[in-house]
């Protein structure tokens, strides 16, 4: 009877060991998750900076189309489009 008992235990070292490499394996497997999620993220954030990009030439072409436009009114005396201008005329 007691060669069963003592063939079922297992030793403290034994069972620190087995609890690290455990240990190991899963802080391998959240650090793979984890890049794959920053690598998501990323690709996120480049999306996003892009879109921003994009708005601000969008926005940086009218300004300067309305500009052209302006001076353009100003200089010939006739009004193309539908600009306006934000002051009275000389």
């Amino acid at each position: 009877m007691s060669e069963i008992i003592k063939s079922e235990a297992i030793s403290r070292r034994r069972a620190l060991s087995l609890f690290g490499t455990l240990v190991a394996f899963a802080g391998a497997a959240s650090s793979a998750a984890l890049t794959v999620s920053d690598a998501e993220a990323q690709t996120y954030g480049m999306e996003r900076r892009q879109e921003r990009r994009e708005g601000r030439h969008e926005r940086r072409e009218a300004r300067r189309t309305g500009r052209y436009a302006r001076r353009e009114a100003r200089h010939t005396g006739t009004t193309t489009g539908s600009t306006t201008t934000t002051g009275q005329a000389k």
